[in-house]
């Protein structure tokens, strides 16, 4: 039986904190609301998932090139990657 081979994404995977714990950072700046938040993985970015009008979390793992991000809502323990749209 085949495995499949690891998502290639997941070496810019590293320890970091949130920079804005308190809820996504451009939609603070901005004054915008926001649904759910996504902590990026590979600095620490916080930002509004694609159900929120801005979807800040995808526009960063984009311009930034930090594909991998992981839920920051509580009791949530999943990471997805931007570019391969997949859990990983």
């Amino acid at each position: 039986m085949s495995r499949a081979l690891p998502d290639p994404h997941l070496a810019l995977v590293r320890p970091v904190t949130p920079r804005t714990p308190q809820g996504c950072q451009e939609c603070l700046r901005l004054g915008t609301p926001w649904v759910h938040l996504r902590l990026c993985l590979t600095c620490g970015h916080v930002g509004c998932c694609d159900s929120s009008p801005m979807k800040h979390a995808r526009a960063h793992a984009h311009a930034a090139t930090h594909p991998i991000v992981r839920s920051l809502e509580p009791g949530e323990d999943w990471r997805w990657c931007y570019i391969d749209e997949a859990y990983v």
